[in-house]
């Protein structure tokens, strides 16, 4: 494991790549998404499958509750949450975060989608999906949208600190509809 310091250089130093410099990361297109239960920040149980044959579901990785950039990213989905429903999506954003810092980040912005802990085991649902950095311990800034039969049909990653265009999210799923 790196020192402090150098975690921290190797976070600043993202910022300075090109969208065409970012690694390929996570699950390919047309995999079948791997299940999981988490708990949302009101401590109820969220499993994947449940929405097989019911729902697209949008998966948006974040990697911490309160920071700038996972603030504006969650603040941009509250704001456009008929959006995603108008095309019968369940949005289920994930962090490593704990559950209680997930309620307190939802209460304080008011979100309400639900976010899930993958507190512990620390990260096991984004490593099943290729987007956790151990070295940094959190999830990385990554999406994918699941169709309804459960498979993979969509994804997208950025590097932090970069932010998301989310309305990249609302344009596929105006393609699936």
């Amino acid at each position: 494991m790196s020192s402090p310091g150098t975690r921290l250089a190797r976070f600043s130093s993202v910022s300075s790549l090109n969208p065409t410099d970012v690694p390929p990361t996570g699950l390919a297109v047309g995999t079948l998404a791997p299940d999981f239960c988490l708990r949302d920040q009101f401590g109820q149980d969220v499993r994947l499958s449940s929405f097989v044959g019911q729902k697209t579901v949008a998966l948006v990785f974040f990697p911490w509750a309160f920071s700038n950039v996972c603030t504006s990213e969650m603040a941009f989905i509250r704001d456009r949450l008929d959006e995603f429903l108008t095309f019968d999506t369940e949005v289920l954003a994930i962090s490593t975060d704990a559950t209680y810092s997930l309620r307190v980040f939802a209460d304080t912005d008011g979100l309400n989608f639900p976010l899930l802990s993958d507190f512990w085991p620390h990260g096991a649902v984004a490593s099943s999906y290729g987007v956790f950095d151990a070295e940094l311990g959190v999830a990385r800034r990554s999406s994918f949208v699941v169709d309804r039969t459960g498979v993979i049909s969509w994804s997208v990653h950025h590097e932090l600190p970069r932010a998301r265009d989310l309305s990249e999210h609302l344009a596929h799923l105006h393609q699936l509809d």
